[in-house]
């Protein structure tokens, strides 16, 4: 797997319209995370993940609870996943996931998206296969074997496994996310996890050169910024800068 899954560019929140973008996306996932597998963070590990993942990017507790609020009230937007996927600048392929209480807005705001950016939706199924959909967690640690037996024993199917400097990177199927959390917890106590994530992982990458680089550039800053895409990512390599 490598270093494969800081291939999605991270968009740090440097202005106050970023910052409400961020919030608004975890309060979205939040609400519907919590209203399909429940409130309770102990019983909904999905969810118990979310949380630590909002507050290490500093969403504010009311945001937070205002999802959970709305969640336990069982009234509020109806929001659906959406996933798109398509072929960008370079011919390198990208992954849109969405959470729409509008599916046509959604489908049109991304169509556009990838128009401008002189690139072409495909049909569901077009480029994910050529990705891996993985649970990543990552923590500070050396003591590769015990994080292996204990994944093991929680019938967790490990993907891959990783011991560099000081870091333990566990790989597995997203299916497994909250078995894997839980069965690292439980052997080594309350971990601060340095990625704890769900991620499409490419299988190999497509080098994005001259003048798709811009373009391509384009066409991730403005899926970021429409409200209902959560997530973006891509198999494009990029030039170092």
């Amino acid at each position: 797997m490598g270093r494969a899954f800081q291939n999605r560019k991270e968009s740090m929140a440097k202005t106050a319209a970023a910052k409400t973008k961020v919030y608004s996306k975890y309060g979205r996932e939040i609400y519907v995370c919590a209203k399909s597998g429940g409130v309770d963070p102990n019983g909904n590990l999905a969810l118990r993940g979310l949380i630590d993942r909002a507050k290490k990017d500093q969403v504010p507790s009311h945001v937070i609870d205002k999802a959970l609020d709305k969640a336990k009230g069982g009234g509020g937007e109806d929001y659906s996943p959406a996933r798109y996927e398509g072929f960008g600048p370079g011919n390198c392929m990208v992954i849109v996931d969405c959470l729409t209480d509008n599916p046509n807005r959604t489908f049109g705001d991304v169509r556009a998206c990838f128009n401008k950016a002189k690139s072409k939706l495909g049909t569901p199924g077009s480029v994910s296969h050529m990705f891996d959909h993985c649970a990543i967690l990552a923590y500070p640690g050396e003591d590769e074997e015990t994080a292996l037996e204990a994944l093991m024993e929680a019938d967790v199917d490990v993907t891959d496994i990783e011991n560099e400097d000081g870091r333990i990177t566990v790989f597995a199927p997203h299916t497994d996310y909250a078995k894997a959390k839980q069965a690292l917890t439980d052997a080594f106590g309350e971990i601060e996890f340095d990625v704890d994530e769900i991620q499409f992982i490419p299988q190999t990458t497509t080098a994005v050169e001259g003048d798709d680089v811009a373009m391509f550039e384009k066409l991730i800053d403005t899926l970021n910024d429409l409200d209902d895409v959560q997530n973006v990512y891509h198999n494009a390599e990029l030039p170092e800068t």
